[in-house]
């Protein structure tokens, strides 16, 4: 199942949340503040330990004082003019996250697994809403249509802003029209 919710990814009790996380793994703004500031002391003393995170790239923590059980924190492209494999990058941490959270459900036996994505590099990133949005749905469905096992994992685009679930309740309905 691949759908979005409007809301605070920090209440959710699903198995994973992603951090749209800064290359230090550090508290920043936004969701990566969020996120540091409900889990608590826990989470950046254990991101401390990971010595950051390449843009793209993903690794997980344990979720601390958050109701969900793991966080994958998730670095995405600072936009620049597109020209600098903004794109690619942006769908690697998709890609690499999902890896990661099928890695999670094999090693702890699990039938079914969800995971919880905020819209990765749009706030102070830059990165256009929109283009944003199309990349981490396609990103997604193209994963799950090349591996099947994966089809195990729900996939939720958690919104804080009213524009950006718009976006996203648009670009899934265009996958149920057209496959």
């Amino acid at each position: 199942m691949i759908t979005t919710l409007k809301g605070d990814i920090t209440g959710l009790d699903f198995n994973i949340i992603v951090n749209a996380a800064n290359k230090h793994l550090l508290p920043g703004s936004g969701v990566c503040g969020a996120i540091f500031a409900k889990a608590g002391q826990g989470l950046e003393e254990e991101c401390a330990k990971l010595k950051g995170c390449p843009t793209g790239q993903a690794k997980m923590t344990k979720a601390y004082n958050l109701p969900c059980d793991r966080i994958i924190h998730t670095v995405g492209p600072i936009y620049i003019d597109g020209n600098h494999k903004e794109s690619e990058l942006l769908e690697a941490c998709y890609w690499n996250s999902l890896a990661l959270a099928y890695s999670y459900l094999r090693e702890n036996n699990l039938e079914r697994c969800s995971i919880a994505f905020p819209c990765v590099s749009t706030g102070i990133y830059g990165f256009p809403r929109e283009e944003a949005c199309q990349i981490a749905v396609k990103t997604v469905k193209t994963l799950m249509r090349k591996y099947p096992d994966a089809k195990v994992i729900d996939v939720i685009f958690v919104c804080y802003l009213q524009e950006d679930y718009a976006l996203y309740k648009k670009e899934l309905k265009k996958y149920e029209i057209y496959g």
